[in-house]
């Protein structure tokens, strides 16, 4: 996969967990090898603007993603996935810490930026957690990544609980 991590917001983020968790998300929803994404870090004025520009909101977010071809998991087991263009996937670092520490269980903005890069990654599989089942399928297919992560990392502790909301 060629995941691009760019970090353009003034803050130290450990890029490698992001790459890393984002590769092992889209290896598990079985998306080709070939296909590309790029996450960009961009700090609390940046995020604001595109909240605004492109879903009309007030104030910066957590996550945002911009798909590109619209790619999809498999949908049986021997079917072929497609390659293409995933998309981006922008994180903020400053609203990520924020809800790190308001989380029930407490944890690390670089524990967070972890959870929404595959929260993001999701979004751009044409996941969304409007209406109340998509939001249960959403978030345990979400947790059960960052856990299968964590667990491949030898990551002890809890799982950061799901802040996005």
């Amino acid at each position: 996969m060629a995941i691009d991590v760019n970090n353009e917001s003034g803050t130290e983020v450990d890029e490698e967990a992001i790459l890393d968790i984002a590769r092992y998300a889209l290896a598990r929803m079985r998306i080709h090898p070939l296909a590309e994404l790029s996450v960009i870090v961009v700090d609390a004025d940046a995020m604001e603007q595109l909240h605004i520009q492109w879903m009309d909101l007030p104030g910066p977010t957590d996550v945002m993603s911009f798909p590109m071809d619209e790619l999809r998991p498999p949908s049986k087991d021997d079917e072929e996935p497609p390659q293409g263009l995933l998309g981006d996937i922008v994180l903020c670092p400053e609203v990520a810490e924020k809800q790190g520490k308001e989380a029930p269980t407490g944890h690390s903005m670089d524990e967070e930026l972890q959870l929404l890069t595959v929260h993001g990654v999701l979004h751009l599989l044409g996941y969304d957690h409007e209406e109340p089942d998509e939001k249960a399928e959403m978030f345990g297919l979400q947790a059960a990544i960052v856990d299968g992560w964590r667990a491949e990392k030898g990551l002890t502790g809890p799982s950061p609980a799901p802040t996005v909301s």
